[in-house]
């Protein structure tokens, strides 16, 4: 028996590159494209009519851009979504995070005329990944936040009684809409400093820190190397595109090293450092996310005495980094992404009551 082919929908204006995306996908005898669209409103009623596996996107198109397709079809037919782009002004490029954040699952720079076959490769594994992954109806309000509470997911103060110092969260594939949820969670005068690990594309990374910061009230940056930690409090520092983000002695530091997990920040190499640096002291959080990059440092932290916390496969785009992190046991808590920020936000009323102690 025949396996069924891959279904795919390729989206894109430029009859150029769009004869490019048909003539790589079509070269790969598990992949079938079943319809083409030059605009978001097209790639609606063909998604409807077709119900493809999966959906090539392009950004900027006439009549409809892709991220108000993705956005009705993540709430009205949820399907798996690869943004294929070459926008790299801050405009475009947040719109390409908004599109992230409302469902879309990776992104991909568009292929130029230098390409060589190994963009086609990318190309034709990222269709075949993603293609396997179960989407959810998701809705632009998703982002609002949630209004469950959980107050009964307090952590418990270190068994040595140290309040918490810092906030480490890593997170890959679905990671923006993750992050946005658990920010929108915690109070304005949550007192930590966040550090935060995402693995996207280089092309599309420059601007998300910037995109970031305008999704919540807590300003969010970019880290610069020899920055001390504690002038970051209640702020989230995020590692730059393609270094490595550790912490030494009190203060940020910035390195090209090696890739850990073929991954560069990693989130590995952030944790790690956290429990060297504060041990007990630590909260860490391992959200959505392809691979294992990070469940090693999450294990290192709780070793430390460190809160872990993984997301939970239900509510993950892809239930990769977590579970790789439950199964070293890594995780302390598995929750759902609604339950993780009111659990983070339960640390500052921990460190109000630690000030107020006698």
């Amino acid at each position: 028996m025949n396996t069924p082919r891959i279904r795919v929908l390729v989206v894109e204006d430029s009859i150029t590159v769009r004869r490019r995306l048909c003539d790589v996908l079509a070269g790969d005898a598990e992949l079938e494209v079943v319809a083409e669209a030059e605009d978001g409103s097209q790639a609606i009623d063909l998604c409807r009519e077709f119900r493809p596996n999966v959906i090539t996107m392009d950004m900027m198109m006439p009549v409809m851009t892709g991220l108000a397709a993705t956005e009705f079809i993540m709430a009205h037919f949820p399907t798996p979504i690869l943004i294929v782009s070459s926008s790299t002004n801050r405009g475009e490029l947040f719109k390409t995070y908004e599109a992230l954040a409302a469902g879309a699952i990776d992104v991909l720079e568009k292929p130029t005329g230098n390409d060589d076959n190994d963009w086609d490769r990318r190309f034709i594994a990222t269709v075949k990944l993603i293609s396997r992954i179960k989407t959810i109806t998701h809705p632009r309000a998703r982002l609002s936040g949630y209004s469950r509470v959980a107050a009964a997911l307090a952590p418990s103060p270190a068994a040595n009684g140290q309040p918490c110092r810092v906030v480490g969260i890593g997170a890959s594939t679905g990671g923006p809409a993750a992050i946005v949820d658990v920010l929108k969670a915690l109070p304005a005068d949550f007192p930590l400093p966040i550090l935060l690990v995402l693995h996207i594309g280089k092309p599309f990374a420059n601007a998300f820190a910037d995109w970031l910061d305008g999704q919540t009230a807590r300003p969010v940056a970019y880290a610069r190397d020899g920055e001390a930690v504690a002038t970051a409090a209640g702020k989230v520092i995020m590692a730059p595109p393609d270094v490595h983000m550790e912490v030494s002695a009190g203060r940020l530091r910035l390195t090209s090293t090696p890739e850990r997990h073929f991954c560069r920040p990693s989130v590995d190499v952030l944790f790690e450092s956290l429990a060297r640096e504060y041990g007990a002291a630590t909260t860490a959080c391992l959200l959505t996310g392809m691979g294992r990059d990070g469940a090693s440092g999450l294990l290192d932290i709780r070793r430390a005495g460190g809160l872990t916390l993984a997301q939970d496969e239900a509510t993950s785009v892809v239930y990769g980094m977590p579970r790789e992190a439950v199964l070293l046991g890594a995780a302390q808590r598995v929750l759902p992404i609604g339950d993780i920020g009111p659990a983070l936000a339960t640390l500052s009323l921990l460190q109000s009551k630690e000030r107020r102690t006698p």
